[in-house]
């Protein structure tokens, strides 16, 4: 199973999965909780400007629920391949 997180209300979500006509399930997290307890929440620099907010990541689960790989601070250019070949 694929699934996103994001901060956006499910409205937005739906939308924005629409125009991409994504395959995948997004998962609204209003309070940052699921960003949080997977580390994808935190500091970040963004052209020297530090800010807190959502870190671009990938955090992959095994069928027993454990937390098996994470990426971090990722491009989407190249990033399904990496990971499909680490897997």
């Amino acid at each position: 199973m694929i699934a996103g997180a994001s901060r956006d209300t499910p409205q937005a979500l739906k939308k924005w999965a629409g125009q991409y006509d994504l395959p995948f399930t997004l998962l609204s997290d209003p309070s940052g909780g699921i960003l949080r307890d997977y580390g994808a929440w935190g500091e970040k620099n963004n052209y020297g400007k530090v800010s807190e907010g959502a870190i671009r990541s990938t955090v992959v689960i095994d069928e027993e629920g454990r937390v098996f790989k994470t990426y971090y601070n990722i491009k989407a250019a190249g990033h399904a391949a990496k990971v499909l070949a680490d897997l």
